[in-house]
């Protein structure tokens, strides 16, 4: 027997009559340099509804790929729903990312239509300018003199909805199942992978975000993600806003941390969301700020320092709470247990610092070996390879082997080595795979130490994590050399420019006489660390 409930699919158009009546009063805040540019959700839906039909004007298909190089602002906020709305996807870009990684996701993701910062164009416009798939080219004004080619698929963006203004568009979307979003990995093991959200996942995120006992977004908050909305979708505030009728609070294209901190308190934030380098580099500047309108500050892409945590409670009343997901899992996945919660205790600062539990609609486990389907028991001992499934996360990656990443019966294989305790609470303990977590970006070791053996002098490379304050961890490049041959940590940086993102690249050297060896043969980077450790203490 079926409900008899009316059929109405989850889907991102059925959010828009909210921003129409009852939180047309809501708000688009975007700092700039000239200062800030503030719009209700009613004067942004109809900038939507004309983005949507300049979209059809230029003749991109239904079911078009639309990638977007932008900052957190309301224009891009505006692609967030009338690309996704009009029935397309959109697939946020990443432009930090090597260029030939950028490449490879536009030729995956088959993007008609890019639309670009205009201060990104000197860092975009390379890949851009070879590709033969994407026919338009709309450059997005963010107040910068950047230079903008001379190219016929160039348009601009505030041209293009301007001349739509006034006119709707019949948004519709009838099958849930319809992508809506499409996010690449950042490639740290291979290739990026492609992540196809679609209406049904991201409603549903955008619910689990409001859950009382999770993230608890509310009508009453001022959302400020300064988390990128070209990674992973902002954590997904932007749609929980529109949901909700949450203010947004964006930092526009300048992300200086003394900044950051003014915007907190002009805003009256309530929920802020960033890296854990991004909380660390802004602390400096809390001090005589009146920040007592902040309730949450939710850290991500790694382990929040207790000391940093401690200095926010110290300074602004509010400790840093952590979190826990991927692309893969739209991506919140976790909510940190208040103190109140079962198994916790008040003077558990510690435990603030943790990903916490798992979101309701969000089933956890953790195996042994890594891949396979055998469970552990969860003693908050006991470590495994983290699985996770659920609505909310990816069932295969876009262009793939159904298999690439998932277990025979469907999980999604983390990566992560973690330990689960009686009550659910996560504990990230290693990783799988010799990954590095550097402001909130994977580097992949592997890629370095390919890299670094093909230059004559080295013999050997290990990449491992060194714990650092400003970025949580930065890569060590450990080198064995050749006999006769010399190495400085410059002339290192230098080989690898140009072959990797600036960013993966590592600041200094240690360079051993041998590497320690596994009964395999393989490298043990346990026992390198721990003989690093203790030569730094001796």
């Amino acid at each position: 027997m079926h409900g008899l409930m009316q059929d109405r699919p989850l889907t991102l158009p059925q959010l828009l009559p909210g921003m129409e009546r009852q939180y047309a009063d809501s708000r688009v805040i975007t700092s700039y340099d000239t200062g800030p540019v503030s719009m209700t959700f009613l004067e942004t839906l109809e900038r939507v509804h004309a983005l949507a039909r300049a979209l059809d004007g230029l003749g991109v298909s239904a079911d078009a790929r639309v990638a977007t190089f932008a900052w957190n602002t309301q224009r891009h906020f505006e692609l967030y729903l009338a690309v996704p709305c009009s029935g397309r996807v959109l697939h946020t870009v990443n432009h930090r990312l090597f260029a030939e990684q950028i490449d490879y996701i536009l030729r995956d993701a088959g993007d008609e239509v890019a639309f670009v910062e205009r201060s990104m164009l000197a860092t975009v416009w390379p890949v851009l300018e070879r590709s033969a798939a994407i026919r338009h080219v709309v450059v997005v004004n963010d107040g910068t003199a950047a230079p903008v080619p001379d190219d016929p698929r160039i348009l601009d963006y505030d041209q293009l909805v301007d001349a739509s203004l006034g006119s709707e568009h019949p948004f519709a979307v009838d099958d849930e199942r319809t992508a809506s979003g499409l996010c690449y990995t950042s490639g740290t093991t291979g290739l990026p992978k492609g992540v196809l959200y679609d209406h049904r996942s991201t409603v549903l995120h955008a619910l689990l975000l409001q859950v009382a006992d999770g993230y608890a977004i509310r009508r009453q908050d001022v959302l400020f993600p300064i988390v990128p909305m070209f990674h992973v979708n902002a954590w997904g505030y932007p749609y929980a806003a529109v949901m909700c009728g949450s203010t947004l609070s964006l930092p526009g294209p300048v992300t200086a941390p003394e900044r950051l901190a003014a915007q907190m308190e002009r805003d009256r934030i309530t929920l802020g969301a960033a890296v854990t380098t991004v909380w660390t580099t802004v602390a400096p500047h809390l001090e005589g700020k009146d920040l007592s309108s902040v309730r949450s500050l939710i850290c991500g892409g790694g382990k929040v320092p207790t000391s940093l945590s401690e200095h926010y409670k110290a300074t602004i009343g509010v400790h840093l709470s952590s979190g826990w997901g991927m692309t893969e899992t739209s991506p919140a996945a976790t909510y940190v247990a208040q103190a109140d919660a079962p198994g916790m205790a008040p003077d558990r600062i510690d435990l603030m610092s943790r990903p916490g539990s798992s979101l309701p609609l969000l089933q956890f486990r953790i195996v042994d070996p890594p891949g396979s389907t055998s469970e552990l028991k969860w003693d908050g001992d006991t470590a495994g390879e983290l699985q996770v499934y659920g609505p909310t996360v990816a069932g295969q990656y876009l262009n793939r082997d159904a298999t690439e990443g998932f277990t025979e019966d469907g999980w999604l294989r983390t990566g992560d080595l973690a330990t689960l305790d009686p009550h659910g609470a996560v504990t990230i303990v290693d990783r799988v795979k010799d990954l590095i977590k550097s402001g909130g970006e994977w580097i992949s070791s592997a890629d370095l130490e390919n890299l670094l053996v093909s230059h004559p002098a080295i013999a050997e490379a290990a990449v491992i994590a060194q714990d650092d304050e400003r970025w949580g961890e930065r890569p060590l490049a450990c080198l064995v050399l050749e006999p006769g041959h010399a190495m400085t940590a410059v002339e290192m940086r230098n080989f690898l420019d140009g072959k990797v993102a600036k960013w993966w690249i590592p600041d200094d050297i240690a360079v051993v006489t041998s590497l320690p060896k596994t009964g395999t043969g393989k490298i043990s980077k346990l026992q390198l660390r721990t003989s690093l450790a203790v030569a730094a203490d001796a």
